[in-house]
């Protein structure tokens, strides 16, 4: 029969539980691996609070010896076991954390970040920090995966950074901001623009023509070798996407290098029908390169004879490229002021990028069918298609509305002036 023990207020201790000489009172219990544990408390209804969430956590299955676990020590783990990632997304995943949540929230114990404490967290970002919602996004896929290790390993029951983002989203009236295309007459203008061989720009031509027939992602395209060109069967084969990013988590103080990657998902391992323009803008590319004895002296990862190299053989950087777009507009549109025409058309700021979507806004307005655009592309989910297809349709009818209403009107003034006419006819 177990002994009767009081406290020195005569209240009847439960199994593991002692009255220290000091006042304070303590619950020991043995884990699972055999090893005892104890926790203190000032009073004996805060032990118990902590007593039942022990036995809770037992029951559950939940880890009752790592109460006092990190956020960081769970973000190690997940470091040391991640895989499926490419080598630039987990370096930027581990850049990100390190920067903004490793010294702020990292620290916290596990078991004491509440859904309030990551929402919190969020918003110090955002109006402390001046974060995008897009480089809080990047916090959050890998804050959201760290978490999840905990809950998968039993460190805590319930994932607290579950759905957050969506509501902070929400609760800020945010909007996904609207990717502009080049309209007909920007694109034309651009492309007659760098098409001019008296321009400076003329070299930047085939690269620039090349993203606007095809769609591909600018690593894609900077990646791309001859040997991805077909010009018999007019074809472009997209197998991989080159990439420049810091090494740092794989080597201290590597720096940032180029690399070859698999394409961005599945889809992006794709053929791509060769249009006239794009033929001849990579026909006009090999000849400037044999005129000009240039000869790529870039390999990587194996891979070599890179299309679009730089003057030094060297491959072309995204921000090179993006640099140059801006140079680009700059002139272009200064030509254009210049030029004395009413009202001439002007390019708007775009990046590589805006090329890509130019290209998937084109085959939206000729009708292209949507698998169709999907696969050339690259897209994995068809819904990504779908929100450009809805949008642009969308623009596309409000801009076919306004040239019925335009030519609506232009009707009605003809039919005013006809009626004008006949009535100083009748008098």
């Amino acid at each position: 029969m177990m002994k009767d023990r009081r406290t020195k207020k005569r209240v009847r201790l439960r199994k593991g539980e002692v009255e220290r000489a000091d006042g304070y009172y303590v619950y020991r219990w043995t884990a699972p691996d055999g090893k005892r544990h104890g926790v203190v408390a000032k009073t004996l209804d805060e032990l118990r609070i902590r007593e039942d969430e022990i036995q809770r956590d037992q029951q559950d299955g939940i880890k009752t010896i790592t109460r006092d676990v990190t956020l960081n020590t769970i973000y190690l783990l997940w470091k040391k076991n991640k895989r499926g990632l490419k080598n630039n997304t987990f370096t930027n995943y581990c850049y990100m954390y390190d920067l903004f949540v490793k010294e702020d929230l990292g620290q916290h114990r596990l078991r004491e970040i509440r859904r309030s404490d990551v929402k919190a967290f969020y918003n110090k970002l955002v109006e402390q920090r001046g974060l995008k919602i897009n480089t809080l996004e990047i916090i959050h896929n890998v804050l959201h995966q760290i978490l999840q290790v905990a809950v998968d390993d039993n460190y805590i029951r319930q994932n607290p950074s579950d759905r957050i983002l969506s509501e902070l989203k929400r609760s800020s009236c945010y909007e996904e901001p609207h990717k502009r295309a080049l309209t007909i007459q920007e694109q034309e203008l651009f492309l007659n623009y760098l098409r001019k061989e008296a321009n400076p720009y003329h070299h930047w031509y085939p690269v620039f023509a090349v993203m606007v027939g095809t769609g591909m992602r600018v690593g894609e395209v900077t990646g791309l070798q001859w040997e991805n060109v077909d010009f018999e069967e007019e074809v472009i084969t997209v197998d991989h996407t080159l990439v420049y990013y810091n090494h740092r988590q794989e080597v201290e103080n590597a720096g940032c290098t180029f690399n070859v990657h698999s394409t961005k998902t599945e889809a992006g391992n794709r053929q791509i029908p060769m249009l006239p323009e794009v033929k001849e803008a990579l026909l006009m590319e090999k000849e400037y390169q044999e005129l000009t004895d240039t000869h790529c002296t870039s390999s990587i990862d194996g891979y070599n004879d890179f299309i679009f190299v730089n003057r030094f053989g060297a491959v072309q950087h995204q921000g090179t490229l993006n640099k140059a777009l801006r140079r680009i507009i700059r002139d272009c549109n200064q030509a254009q002021l210049d030029s004395g025409k009413e009202n001439p058309v002007l390019l708007p700021n775009f990046s590589c990028h805006s090329l890509r979507h130019t290209f998937t806004t084109r085959l939206v307005e000729a009708g292209v069918n949507i698998k169709v655009i999907q696969n050339l592309c690259g897209h994995t989910r068809s819904d990504i298609t779908l929100d450009i297809y809805t949008t642009v349709t969308k623009e596309l009818k409000l801009r076919e509305f306004g040239n019925f209403s335009e030519k609506m009107a232009q009707q009605r003034a003809e039919l005013d002036k006809m009626n004008a006419a006949n009535a100083v006819d009748s008098e």
